[in-house]
């Protein structure tokens, strides 16, 4: 009797712990966020400062704290 209600109650945790029970979420800390922000995004777009054209951040020249968007506009910027 007693190994009966044993069993009954380990199917009962069990199905609780697989299906009801939900994880806990990841805590997003100020630390975390701060670290992800001074990353640039991979489709950000910045302006050459010699011509004004917009290009991502991945294709454009960074020389200075300034963005161009290709070595000749670097060169005239000079």
């Amino acid at each position: 009797m007693i190994l009966k209600i044993l069993i009954i109650g380990a199917v009962i945790a069990a199905v609780y712990f697989l299906f009801f029970k939900t994880k806990p979420k990841a805590k997003v800390t100020k630390k975390n966020t701060k670290k992800d922000s001074a990353k640039p995004d991979a489709d950000e777009m910045v302006e050459c400062a010699s011509c004004g054209v917009y290009a991502e951040i991945q294709e454009s020249v960074l020389s200075n704290g300034k963005y161009y968007c290709s070595r000749e506009c670097l060169e005239k910027g000079k």
